[in-house]
């Protein structure tokens, strides 16, 4: 079994090289580097945001605590990231590509100026740190229990290919490794979903799998909006507004959105590739719901390796191997691609404007990596990682980006204001460990610090619009 999967292993990734290595003929200048000149197809472009979603988060962390939990896990993967694309397609692709953007901190650039691009450069880099780590903790993970890698070797391992193929070909080598990866995912998905169906029908219809699960599971487990109290429900809203708007503001999404073609495929590629996020996502998710009806003892292991290897056969392991490992190096070089954009465009180039900016990019994408590989060595649950990430975007970028967008109210200083004001009282209640608005003086609300904290930074963009346009209302009166 694992000299195949090495052997498996081994052609992927030497498949994965070649496709990178091709596509580095298509990089001619920066453009090309970090947008792929703005010329993918929709094709390309649905594939490209699926693929790169989808990874450990909804594969692998996600699965687990939706086993530890229930359906009420499900706010964040696959229903709250899922529907972020759906509602970025519709409200927000259109507009920004006819912007004619290389990163989301040129929006704020254009529409505020120079200091709320950097400020907004400086708070999505280090978002993406979590979010990569987690991958690479997944994935390194799966390589030690399938091939007895070592946890910490098999980091290396795992962010040394990730970015070798990523600073080959850029924006190109992701979009066409993500399509390859994205033919092994799917045969992934259905092997799996095939497999527990199976298992729990036995000897009956396949159609009484559900059922079976239905019976074997608590009723509180089945639960997809909590409603026991008022907490448990605006928690769950919390998370999935995290969810659904936290990843709005992110490069890696408006990246594919500024690559694609057109403003339509753009929008397209956003909705398509939500729809089959969600749906798609529930195959792992029910499969960990599946794991206790089936008996399957994880013991340390992540829920879905431990189906597979009590579940499939070796042939088939191999072909769930392959699969997890296409759906996180999928997330990885585009993860790793994204802060490194902007790190290269928004800052490293204000420093050194002399330097070629594709220069710049690779050692931006040899910083991120090297970042992300550092958090992922601090061993904090990957599930927390990717959640932190996600509320960053919410409660720091949003506010000025949605307003800005739609609406010519508010400059420099407003955008500024919300900024501060949403990571001030974020960051303050994460450092002291407190998940409700107010800690222990009016936790008895319930409500979430991450929405106090965006609502804050709506407030605070608000107040300083007012008094830019009272200001304005003066010296026109004089």
């Amino acid at each position: 079994m694992n000299t195949s999967l090495g052997i498996a292993l081994l052609a992927f990734f030497v498949l994965l090289f070649a496709i990178a290595l091709w596509s580095r003929g298509r990089v001619r200048n920066a453009e090309d580097y970090l947008v792929a000149g703005r010329r993918l197809p929709l094709s390309l472009s649905a594939a490209t945001l699926f693929a790169t979603w989808f990874g450990a988060g909804t594969m692998l962390t996600a699965t687990d605590e939706v086993r530890d939990s229930g359906l009420r896990a499900t706010a964040l993967e696959p229903i709250g990231a899922g529907l972020c694309l759906v509602v970025a397609g519709l409200f927000f692709a259109s507009r920004l590509w006819r912007m004619h953007l290389i990163t989301l901190p040129d929006f704020y650039r254009r529409r505020f100026g120079l200091r709320a691009e950097i400020l907004a450069s400086i708070i999505m880099v280090p978002g993406y740190f979590g979010w990569i780590a987690a991958q690479f903790v997944a994935l390194a993970g799966i390589l030690e229990l399938f091939w007895g890698i070592p946890f910490g070797h098999g980091l290396w391992v795992v962010a040394g290919i990730g970015t070798a193929y990523t600073l080959l070909g850029g924006m190109w080598s992701v979009t066409l490794t993500d399509a390859a990866q994205l033919v092994f995912i799917l045969v992934g998905l259905a092997v799996l979903a095939v497999t527990v169906m199976a298992e729990l029908a036995g000897s009956g219809p396949l159609w009484t799998a559900l059922s079976r699960l239905a019976e074997g599971m608590p009723a509180d487990k089945l639960t997809l909006i909590p409603t026991e109290n008022f907490a448990s429900f605006v928690g769950w809203v919390s998370v999935l507004a995290i969810g659904v708007l936290g990843n709005i503001p992110g490069q890696d999404l408006t990246q594919r959105m500024f690559a694609s073609r057109t403003a339509d495929i753009a929008r397209s590629a956003c909705v398509i590739a939500g729809v089959a996020y969600v749906a798609l996502g529930f195959i792992p998710v029910l499969s960990g719901l599946a794991a206790d009806v089936l008996g399957v003892d994880t013991g340390d292991t992540a829920t879905l390796p431990a189906l597979a290897v009590a579940l499939l056969s070796p042939p088939m392991q191999i072909v769930f191997v392959l699969a997890v490992t296409s759906a996180v190096m999928s997330t990885i070089e585009s993860a790793i691609l994204a802060p490194s954009t902007v790190l290269s465009n928004n800052l490293l180039l204000k420093a050194w404007p002399r330097q070629p900016l594709l220069r710049l990019s690779y050692g931006a994408t040899l910083t991120i990596a090297a970042a992300s590989l550092g958090v992922a060595y601090l061993g904090r649950d990957a599930y927390e990682l990717l959640e932190t990430a996600y509320a960053v975007g919410m409660v720091g970028l949003f506010v000025p980006l949605t307003i800005g967008l739609y609406s010519t109210r508010g400059g420099e200083s407003a955008a500024i204001a919300a900024m501060a004001a949403g990571i001030l009282i974020w960051g303050t209640h994460l450092a002291l460990g407190w998940e409700f608005f107010g800690g222990p003086w009016l936790k008895d609300i319930g409500l979430p610090q991450e929405l106090a904290a965006t609502g804050f930074g709506w407030l605070a963009y608000e107040v300083m619009a007012h008094r830019r346009a009272s200001g304005v209302a003066e010296r026109t009166t004089e």
